[in-house]
């Protein structure tokens, strides 16, 4: 698993890669009551809005935090946003994407890096 300093999560299984947020991120938006998730076939750009998340704090944007085309949609989210806040970087996932360039995954933080990250904040 490899973490943005957004607060993003990425698992790559193959040439597909699994998005989500962090548990730091579902801790600092309360509780998630509205998750949009993308629209399978969207191609999206390191940094491009992904998903947005509303919890009873606010509304924020979920970017990409790598390029690719969506192939799947946490639809599960719709009926069940909490998800989100129960098991963020397990069945609280966005989006799967086919990796444009695996290149990119390379360049996010391992998780050690993070939790380092984590202790700046």
């Amino acid at each position: 698993m490899r973490f943005t300093k957004d607060h993003e999560w990425v698992e790559l299984s193959g040439d597909v890669a699994t998005i989500g947020v962090t548990a730091y991120a579902a801790e600092q938006l309360g509780d998630v009551v509205f998750v949009e998730t993308p629209e399978v076939g969207k191609t999206v750009k390191a940094g491009d809005n992904l998903a947005v998340v509303e919890s009873v704090k606010a509304a924020s944007d979920v970017y990409a935090p790598i390029s690719g085309e969506v192939v799947e949609a946490n639809a599960a989210l719709s009926d069940a946003p909490e998800t989100v806040n129960a098991a963020p970087e397990a069945a609280g996932w966005f989006a799967k994407l086919k990796v444009a360039n695996p290149a990119e995954v390379d360049r996010l933080m391992d998780r050690a890096a993070y939790e380092a990250y984590l202790q700046t904040l």
